[in-house]
Formats: structure tokens, C-alpha cells, sequence
């Protein structure tokens, strides 16, 4: 199930999310909220298994075709990011400033490294009750956000710059990883959001938001052909 998919069903079972528009935002969270209170469910605002379950009775796609991207929303909407770049000129992109704006950050230049920025725009925007860092725009304050896990889709990656005893680092999300690298959707990468390596020995810490489904995945190898395939202890 898409977001798409899944606002128009939370819009049949009567659970108005906003814009049928394929957004993570905060009317679709509403929406999902307000169907788990009303049908006994754990009402943390996600689209977890549970929920899926319950949306798919009737007329729905059985649960099992449906995707579990919908349990990592703020991976999801990391994903419809990329591209998205700074202004390269004496301005700043008016998009990267307004994440900032909207969570109550400090910040007006894009110049100014917005890693940290990305990655809060993300689960701020898609998990509004998870408690972000009080330096989000640091990005080796993420090292201390949420639960520790295991390196898998969707975790939030840290890695030192510069020097490991130094201050200097970069966030971003878990795509896959090689025998050298971490594969890292992230902002501020090149000046945009995309997906970039990171060395393996300038790791620092996996972490997985408190308010999300337990982290349960495993990691995935990137292949020659860019397929992943999971990893296997």
C-alpha cells in the first residue's frame, strides 16, 4: 500500500486525512490516529501491521500485498526528497529554509550544513509526538536520538568528519551497504538530497525512532546490478 493508497482508505472508512496527495504529513498522521482510537488499536500514528490489517477488512487488498514501507514513514518521505538541492547562489532554497521554520529551528542559510536538518524535517514531519535532539541541526547529536539498533533500512546513520575526536559529523538514512561503505540517503549531500557512500570506518552510531515499530530488520548488501539483497548472519 502506498501513501496514496492508504489516505484514500482511510478517507472510505471515514478518517479524512487532507489532500489525497501521497504526502506523510500531519492531516494524514490525524487521520490514522483517529481510525486506530476507534477501532482499539495502539494509536501512535503509524501504519503498522495492525493497522494496515484492520484498514484492509472490506473492500481493501489483503494485508499480505501490502508494502510495510507504510511503518517507516519518515524513510518514506526521505525518499520523496531526493533531488531537492540548495541554492547554489547568494540565496537559499525557500523549502529548505521552511523545514527549519516549521520545527522551530534556528536557521536561515543553506549554506550553513543541513544533514542534521534533513533528517529532522523527516520524522518531525511524519512522527510529530518523536522527541528530536535538542541540536538536530548537530549532526552527532543523533547519535543519542531514539533506541539503538542494528544498521537496516531507514536507521539514522552517523558518521565523524574531520577527525573522530572532534565535534564534525554527518546524519542520514540506511540504504544499503558494501564491503566499504554505508549507502546513505541524506541531505546536504553534493548540496542535495540523494543517495551517497560513507566509509564503514568513520561509522559511529544506528539508531531507530522510540515512537516506531521495533527495528527487526536486517541489513542489506548492495549488489553490482544496485539490487539489495538482504544480509544473512
Amino acid at each position: 500500500m502506498t501513501t496514496l493508497e492508504l489516505q484514500k482508505a482511510l478517507k472510505a472508512k471515514g478518517f479524512d486525512p487532507g489532500g489525497i496527495d501521497g504526502a506523510m504529513g500531519r492531516n494524514t498522521i490525524a487521520a490514522i490516529r483517529g481510525f486506530q482510537a476507534a477501532n482499539g488499536l495502539a494509536v501512535d500514528g503509524i501504519a503498522g501491521p495492525d493497522t494496515i490489517a484492520k484498514l484492509a477488512a472490506g473492500n481493501l487488498p489483503p494485508a499480505a500485498n501490502l508494502s510495510s514501507n507504510l511503518s517507516m514513514p519518515w524513510f518514506t518521505e526521505a525518499q520523496r526528497a531526493i533531488g531537492i538541492t540548495e541554492d547554489t547562489g547568494p540565496g537559499s532554497n525557500p523549502l529548505i529554509i521552511g523545514w527549519a521554520k516549521r520545527l522551530r529551528i534556528d536557521y536561515g542559510d543553506d549554506e550553513v550544513s543541513w544533514c542534521g536538518l534533513f533528517v529532522a524535517h523527516c520524522i518531525g514531519l511524519t512522527m510529530p509526538a518523536e522527541t528530536l535532539p535538542t541540536n538536530a541541526l548537530g549532526a552527532r547529536s543523533w547519535g543519542s536520538f531514539g533506541v539503538d539498533c542494528t544498521p537496516q533500512p531507514g536507521a539514522v546513520m552517523t558518521f565523524w568528519r574531520e577527525s573522530l575526536q572532534g565535534w564534525k559529523g554527518h546524519v542520514g538514512f540506511y540504504v544499503g551497504e558494501d564491503k566499504n561503505n554505508f549507502h546513505i540517503l541524506g541531505g546536504n549531500q553534493g548540496n542535495a538530497v540523494n543517495v551517497s557512500r560513507y566509509p564503514r570506518a568513520r561509522f559511529l552510531k544506528s539508531r531507530w525512532p522510540k515512537g516506531a515499530p521495533a527495528p527487526t530488520g536486517t541489513g542489506q548488501q548492495m549488489l553490482a546490478d544496485g539490487r539489495l539483497a538482504p544480509i544473512n548472519d
